[in-house]
């Protein structure tokens, strides 16, 4: 019986034989079709009687007559066939009537700022697509772009071995506080910049993560008091709006919350502090049509969507803030 031969040691090219002979008809016509002679197919087929226990074919005449075991074989191959044809076939893919799912790990400054954009446009190409994001802090679980669950990253990180990186676009990060802070109404002070209590981000705690922040002011040799840590650039926001904390944060992410949140810009104690976001990909995926088609959506999504809000004269978001010293001068 079939159930007692393990399927490793099956040779799945007698069943390309049994549904040549069902689907012709005729040993002569299958073995054309197969481009073998007709003794070879009749070899394959009593190799195949054997596995099975069944006769599979009788003669009839000059005729073959399958079996009822042949008869309910015949409608389970032609089908798995089919789907395997299908599935190693190169150029399959078909952005309209894929049904892919597409998982994509980036920060929460990204999914507030980018995937809006990303996703609207996904659907608009791929409409039977669907979309899982993870966060950056999901993407060491899932085992990294290595692994079989994350397609692409959006982040700082470039190439690297088998990772393949395209850069989308670069920003300046924008240090941050609330409206009202006192900061705002005494103009740019190194002194009082630097006596100013941080709040800084760490994604993943432990996985030693670059602190672009935290490396920036430590090559500028200024000292930053880092009073609060927290997982995502969203939460560092909230923070700040509620506090006299500052953090600094993408100019991209500033430009959406910040009116929001009624957040404002001030003048940093360090260079402007650029930040790269690139795509990112494993050379897993690097030939994949549907992975390739889906990078494409984020990279002209990533276009559109301007990394625009950019760091900004001091004031609310939008809208430079004189201090209370120029508001008085002004007025006179």
């Amino acid at each position: 019986m079939v159930n007692a031969v393990s399927l490793s040691r099956f040779d799945l090219n007698l069943l390309l034989v049994l549904d040549a002979v069902l689907t012709e008809g005729s040993v002569a016509k299958a073995a054309s079709r197969l481009h073998v002679t007709p003794s070879a197919v009749s070899n394959a087929l009593a190799r195949l009687r054997i596995l099975l226990g069944d006769p599979l074919l009788t003669r009839k005449g000059r005729g073959i007559v399958p079996t009822p075991r042949a008869l309910e074989l015949g409608p389970i191959l032609a089908k798995g066939l089919r789907d395997l044809h299908d599935a190693v076939r190169t150029g399959g893919f078909s952005a309209a009537t894929s049904t892919r799912r597409f998982t994509i790990a980036l920060s929460d400054a990204g999914q507030i700022v980018l995937l809006p954009r990303i996703v609207s446009l996904l659907f608009k190409e791929m409409p039977c697509a669907k979309v899982r994001a993870v966060g950056i802090d999901s993407l060491a679980l899932l085992g990294g772009l290595a692994g079989p669950e994350v397609d692409v990253v959006i982040g700082p990180e470039g190439a690297d071995g088998d990772i393949h990186a395209a850069r989308l676009f670069e920003q300046n990060a924008v240090l941050i506080c609330r409206e009202g802070h006192p900061a705002l109404s005494k103009g740019f002070d190194p002194r009082l910049m630097s006596s100013l209590r941080h709040v800084a981000i760490d994604m993943v705690p432990g996985q030693a993560l670059r602190d672009l922040a935290g490396a920036a002011y430590a090559k500028a040799g200024v000292a930053r008091d880092v009073a609060m840590t927290v997982p995502t650039f969203s939460a560092a926001a909230a923070v700040v709006a509620a506090t006299d904390l500052v953090a600094t944060v993408p100019a991209s992410l500033f430009g959406v919350v910040g009116p929001i949140l009624r957040l404002c810009a001030l003048p940093a104690p360090i260079p402007p502090l650029p930040i790269a976001t690139n795509l990112c990909w494993h050379e897993r995926t690097h030939a994949d049509p549907a992975a390739a088609a889906f990078r494409d959506v984020v990279r002209r999504a990533s276009l559109m969507t301007s990394p625009a809000a950019r760091a900004r004269a001091p004031g609310r978001a939008g809208k430079a803030r004189p201090s209370r010293r120029r508001r008085r001068a002004l007025a006179q």
